[in-house]
């Protein structure tokens, strides 16, 4: 088990980036040579985030074993070369239905069953078992310190300081009032930093979120009223690219603060030796390919949750994955698919585009939209990426326009129509717990010789992550087949064969796969599909600039 742990709580407000923060300063960790994990422990009562509505909270992320999770795991994985799983998201649902199990079985021996010490012992146990064989666990707790969701939580971290080594960061925000002084006002996080010691969590490190870095005197009086080292008072910054920010931590300390608290030595250059100073020579790689790309591409995101920025945040990564895998600065542009509900010039602004994605989600909101911007790509050569249930309107669409099957739909919107070409499998049908028919996680895929699918993953099979419920009725594939679209992809549930992947061959890029690609993307590893697909727009870029 791991005996060094790194704490990162919240103050003054939400969405400061304590999930970037963690996943910052554990990619540090890792580049020194530690093994490192990360755990996100989250206040709210849902057992995990799956029933989530991403207008309120965001993206769903979804783990390799099927775990439904908070998207700061996200930025975990596409920091760290380690893969997440459901150990790595505890929420309050999740230890109070434990708990409650357990004083159901008789565990507790007849004791009354309190906070403390029970819940708080179920949260210390979750921590400790994400450090079997690692050298140092860095977790996040969600919401922001004064929260009452939060205080079992931050109970159990404070008790973790008489059991093992312990460094706790904590992120505030320091505020500029430009329409008086223009001063950077420290009084929040002085209040923040109060909140937390009176619950008795004395930080080590403050990391302080600006518009720039912060100058000395401002240091000078957070570690003052604070009680922290000036060292330990660490900006921040708003910046182009939060993958310049191992950098600024570096730069700034950061490593060798958390070293000296958990180790009590500074990092050292000497061979296999720990810890040692970071290099970060795969980040340096990674930032030379963005400050020096001269080509950009315009790509679209169409889908249904556009006015929350978090909503497609690993997909807008890994567009952005793939254009460091080019060489190519993306601009993403996110629009809402109810945009081409009714109107049918207004599908006309993908023109504007060199690729467009059709994003996944739940629900009928906008699905006539989705399908009517999949018919403009598809009729104007127009490259075009669609995911999960973009995927399946996709099949949809090529139904109903080229192989004449009129009304043609899946039946999550539509359950009389005459052409189920998208609908539950027949052992899903009998199952009545909603849930249980859910496809979630990793699953093999069979990919067919000689198909833009083999192209772009030069493998045989593949294994990606999952999270749908209905599938491409296999029934259909043999006229869909005859009509030219080729199922280039496949999965075994049972005795059924799915198909995973669809494409059209004469279209310059036609591809819809069932699973999340964007999941398994890193910036030092994109995924290959959107490698190609930036390939492909900047094809189709330079094309239009021909012939103008």
């Amino acid at each position: 088990m791991a005996e060094h742990f790194v704490f990162v709580t919240g103050g003054v407000m939400s969405s400061l980036g304590k999930g970037i923060v963690t996943a910052v300063t554990s990619a540090l960790l890792e580049d020194m040579g530690f093994s490192v994990n990360v755990i996100k422990l989250d206040p709210y009562i849902n057992v995990d985030a799956g029933t989530m509505n991403p207008f309120q909270h965001g993206e769903v992320y979804v783990t390799d074993d099927g775990a439904e999770t908070d998207l700061d795991l996200g930025h975990y994985e596409r920091f760290l070369t380690i893969t997440m799983t459901k150990a790595n998201n505890v929420t309050t649902g999740k230890i109070y239905y434990a708990v409650i199990q357990k004083e159901r079985r008789g565990d507790y021996l007849g004791s009354t069953v309190q906070v403390i010490p029970h819940i708080t012992d179920e949260i210390k146990s979750r921590i400790k078992a994400v450090g079997e064989g690692k050298d140092v666990v860095v977790v996040e707790i969600g919401g922001t310190v004064g929260d009452i969701e939060s205080l079992p939580f931050l109970e159990a971290i404070r008790q973790m300081k008489k059991e093992a080594k312990t460094c706790y960061i904590h992120t505030t925000y320091i505020p500029v009032l430009e329409s008086t002084s223009g001063e950077l006002k420290t009084k929040p996080t002085q209040h923040s930093v109060m909140k937390l010691r009176e619950i008795g969590i004395q930080p080590d490190i403050i990391i302080c979120r600006t518009e720039k870095i912060l100058p000395p005197d401002v240091k000078k009086k957070i570690s003052l009223y604070c009680d922290v080292d000036e060292e330990a008072v660490i900006s921040d910054p708003d910046i182009q690219d939060i993958y310049e920010l191992p950098f600024i931590f570096k730069k700034q300390g950061l490593h060798k603060i958390i070293s000296m608290k958990l180790f009590g030595t500074e990092p050292i250059e000497m061979f296999n030796m720990k810890p040692r100073e970071p290099k970060l020579e795969k980040w340096q790689k990674i930032m030379y390919k963005i400050r020096n790309s001269k080509d950009i591409v315009k790509i679209a995101i169409v889908g249904k949750y556009t006015t929350q920025t978090d909503s497609y945040l690993s997909l807008k990564e890994a567009v952005k994955h793939g254009g460091i895998a080019n060489e190519v600065k993306t601009d993403i542009f996110l629009i809402s698919s109810e945009n081409f509900e009714n109107n049918g010039e207004s599908v006309k602004v993908l023109r504007e585009y060199d690729a467009v994605i059709i994003a996944g989600g739940f629900g009928s909101r906008g699905i006539e939209g989705k399908i009517n911007a999949i018919r403009f790509c598809r009729e104007n050569n127009i490259p075009i990426l669609g995911i999960c249930l973009g995927m399946q309107l996709m099949v949809v669409e090529f139904s109903r326009n080229v192989c004449g099957l009129h009304g043609a739909h899946s039946t999550e919107f539509n359950s009389s129509t005459n052409y189920p070409v998208v609908d539950l499998l027949e052992e899903q049908k009998r199952i009545s717990n909603l849930g249980g028919t859910m496809r979630l996680g990793a699953w093999k895929v069979k990919i067919k010789e000689g198909t833009l699918a083999s192209r772009i993953y030069g493998a045989e099979e593949i294994y990606e992550r999952h999270r749908h419920r209905y599938e491409i009725s296999p029934k259909y594939i043999p006229f869909l087949t005859s009509k030219g679209m080729v199922f280039s992809g496949f999965s075994y549930i049972g005795d059924f064969v799915v198909p995973e992947m669809a494409e059209i061959p004469t279209h310059t890029f036609f591809l819809g796969v069932q699973f999340h690609p964007e999941f398994k993307s890193k910036p030092f590893d994109p995924h290959p599909i959107f490698s190609y697909l930036v390939a492909k727009a900047l094809e189709t870029k330079k094309n239009r600039e021909m012939f103008v």
